[in-house]
């Protein structure tokens, strides 16, 4: 006799939602908050949807994340599946809370530096450029009144330009990076807290990835711009700012090397000039003491005003083809979003390309001045580096995009004209003497009419002349004032009259000496 079997006593458990190769992406991307997250996907049976923050096909209709997998050949390829989630928790794991994932940055730095290859510096190259760095100190000794600036001779491959510099591309991009990504995830809270479906929580895990993604990207962009340059500079200082801490002068035979074939001049000579530019560069870093910080303070200053124009943001998100890897990578690479810059930040970068004009026409007058009675080729030599920072290159322009500054000094060759201006009217001296304090620094009318600084200083002198004289006269008169107070009160009544008469006495000899200065002044003026 057949026994049939019990019914169920509550109705049919629906079947979880089957897990695809996207919900792992997603885990490796979310960490410890993935299974929440999942968890209400799963409850409505659907992905999120990314229309809802920007995330559309070029015809509007959101993007199906299965059918791209599919496409891709993820879904049914389990090695591949495999590499993708390794790479996103490597890319993931190492971002931690930086602005700019710094390991990204070094790895794709040296692996650019050496894709022409880096051969170990030699003997040789290390005894050619001391012996360069010699005849340049003593050469600059006759051209600048600030002494040689010391410390090692630095002699360095690609990879160990990369490697040295790398700390001060940190402090370079981290203050830009960290107010975009503190802009970005502001943006999104506000504008997209539905993000993942998952209400607040899901708007907090958002911001988080968007922290993550954007450190991976920022980490990029800075390696691929280091391991370029890392090919074309010469030593520690060409793009203007101080790459490395303390007093020293470097330089990269290689890329000397290579400079100098295409010229029709002496590698010898070559190498001479360009170590002369690195020591005037070296002498002014060293001994102007204000300078490092003024010129990393404006970049810091441009930083904390970063806002994001969210327009231009959705309109370039909503133009891009995802399915097109080429269109995402150069969208990644020209910056998918603009920044809206403040009064206060054009006046940063008004500071920042006066300062790095007047940085590099100092040293290109220095250098042209030190070099031309021992180089034949100093004017076209001159010239040549003129042009090379005017023009910049691809690397300069990934910095630029970067973090919205360029670092080309557009006004050197105005600046150098005032330089020479000035050592004109009043010798080397005076010329040296405007790095004194930063409030002596031209401005940006002083590149525009050299000839007239030496006027508009003197106007200045005479009225910063007459502020003090005001100031002196108010609190000499208040001292006065207060040495003419009343007495103590536990002096007897004779006291106090010997006192007033001493005073009177003292006042009428002052007032003698007085009516005599002029006359006794006069004869030294005359």
């Amino acid at each position: 006799m057949s026994t049939t079997p019990p019914e169920p006593d509550g109705p049919d458990e629906e079947e979880p939602r089957r897990e695809g190769p996207w919900d792992a992406i997603l885990r490796a991307m979310l960490g410890p908050d993935a299974d929440g997250v999942l968890k209400d996907l799963s409850a409505r049976g659907e992905l999120p949807d990314l229309g809802s923050i920007g995330f559309v096909g070029p015809d509007g209709t959101p993007l199906d994340l299965e059918a791209l997998a599919a496409a891709a050949g993820i879904a049914d390829d389990p090695q591949a599946l495999e590499q993708v989630l390794g790479q996103i928790k490597r890319v993931l794991d190492s971002s931690a809370d930086e602005p700019v994932n710094w390991e990204i940055a070094h790895d794709l730095a040296r692996q650019v530096a050496v894709t022409e290859g880096d051969p170990s510096v030699s003997d040789a190259d290390r005894r050619e450029a001391t012996a360069a760095f010699s005849a340049a100190e003593t050469w600059l000794d006759t051209a600048t009144d600030l002494p040689a600036a010391g410390g090692p001779v630095r002699v360095w491959s690609r990879s160990e330009w990369v490697e040295h510099t790398m700390p001060r591309w940190r402090s370079l991009a981290e203050p830009v990076a960290g107010s975009v990504a503190d802009a970005l995830v502001a943006a999104l809270r506000t504008q997209a807290p539905e993000v993942f479906g998952a209400g607040e929580a899901g708007a907090a895990v958002g911001g988080q990835m968007m922290r993550q993604l954007g450190s991976a990207v920022f980490g990029m962009q800075v390696g691929q711009a280091a391991g370029a340059l890392a090919r074309e500079v010469f030593g520690s200082t060409d793009i203007g700012l101080p790459l490395i801490d303390g007093p020293g002068v470097a330089l990269l035979p290689r890329n000397v090397v290579e400079f100098a074939s295409g010229l029709d001049v002496p590698v010898d000579e070559v190498r001479l000039f360009l170590a002369l530019r690195e020591a005037a560069y070296a002498r002014l870093f060293t001994h102007v003491a204000w300078l490092r910080s003024h010129l990393l303070g404006t970049v810091e200053a441009y930083a904390r005003g970063i806002t994001i124009d969210m327009g231009s943001l959705e309109d370039a998100v909503r133009s891009i083809d995802p399915t097109d890897p080429e269109a995402l990578r150069d969208a990644l690479s020209e910056g998918v979003f603009s920044l809206e810059t403040t009064p206060e930040q054009d006046a940063a970068l008004l500071r920042l390309e006066t300062a790095l004009a007047l940085v590099e026409g100092w040293v290109d007058e220095v250098t042209a001045a030190a070099a031309r009675p021992h180089l034949p080729h100093t004017a076209a030599l001159r010239e040549m580096i003129r042009r090379r920072r005017a023009a910049g290159g691809p690397a300069e322009d990934t910095f630029a995009t970067l973090v919205g500054l360029e670092l080309r000094p557009r006004r050197s060759r105005d600046a150098a004209r005032l330089w020479a201006q000035i050592a004109e009217d009043g010798g080397q001296s005076a010329r040296e003497a405007v790095w004194d304090h930063p409030d002596l620094l031209p401005g940006p009318e002083d590149l525009d009419d050299p000839a007239g600084y030496a006027g508009r200083l003197a106007a200045a002198r005479t009225e910063h002349a007459d502020v003090d004289a005001a100031l002196a006269a108010i609190f000499g008169e208040s001292e006065s004032s207060a040495d003419d107070g009343p007495a103590s009160t536990d002096q007897t009544s004779t006291d106090d009259a010997s006192t007033d008469d001493a005073s009177t006495d003292s006042a009428a000899s002052d007032d003698a000496g007085t009516d005599d200065e002029p006359g006794a002044a006069a004869p030294e003026h005359s």
